[in-house]
């Protein structure tokens, strides 16, 4: 199979930009400011209000929720073309979770009201719907029942295909390094440390590893192939 076909086959995750349409994505860029975030740092936090929206231009975030038993839940990931904070916006109500960035981040930002008044303008309250209700999907399937070394996979890929990496992300060459462990792989498929580790070591046919606080991918297109034939 080629890497076209590759490609072709792969489920595919929709950002608002892709629900959107490119013009109102840069319309939206043009009535934010720009901010830059190192990675590591918090872009959003849970409990607070709701008095501003942020879009990813660059770079990739973790959405981590605590739960009340003080447990934490890494819920997904975002990257270029998603929107952060729309939620406690739209509903007037409180973050619902952290947002961290796990690779430095440029992001536009939007306050309250002039994103009210945005998505009224262009009409984008039925699509901001059905964007909520696609990333519950994806964060359902990333937790749901069935093989873990098969989500696993997945996640990575999606992951890869999010980092702004083309030169990777389209088999150009490798290694791709993730700054994840192996713990925070284990909050989000909704498993433990030593079943995410066995998982790793079932995908090593496919150059995955993990490395200090990374994991490693040195055959993408390997990758690529496993979740496609598994989907």
């Amino acid at each position: 199979m080629t890497e076209r076909q590759v490609g072709e086959a792969m489920p595919s995750r929709r950002s608002l930009r892709d629900f959107t349409g490119e013009n109102v994505w840069a319309d939206l860029l043009d009535h934010s400011f720009e901010r830059r975030h190192p990675a590591g740092s918090v872009l959003l936090r849970q409990g607070e209000p709701g008095t501003h929206v942020l879009a990813v231009v660059t770079g990739v975030a973790k959405v981590i929720r605590q739960e009340r038993n003080g447990d934490l839940s890494l819920l997904a990931f975002r990257g270029p073309g998603e929107l952060l904070g729309e939620v406690a916006v739209l509903d007037d109500g409180v973050r619902s979770a952290n947002v961290e960035s796990i690779s430095p981040c440029v992001v536009g930002v939007m306050g309250k009201a002039e994103f009210l008044a945005f998505v009224s303008r262009h009409g984008l309250f039925p699509m901001l719907v059905r964007y909520a209700l696609t990333r519950l999907r994806e964060s359902d399937e990333a937790r749901g029942g069935g093989d873990v070394r098969s989500r696993l996979a997945a996640v990575l890929l999606h992951l890869i295909d999010i980092s702004a990496q083309p030169y990777f992300a389209h088999g150009a060459g490798g290694p791709v390094e993730l700054a994840l462990t192996r713990h925070e792989l284990a909050q989000h498929l909704g498993t433990s440390r030593n079943t995410v580790t066995a998982a790793l070591n079932a995908l090593a046919s496919c150059g995955v590893r993990a490395g200090r606080r990374r994991i490693i991918v040195d055959d993408l297109q390997a990758l690529r192939l496993t979740v496609v034939r598994e989907a």
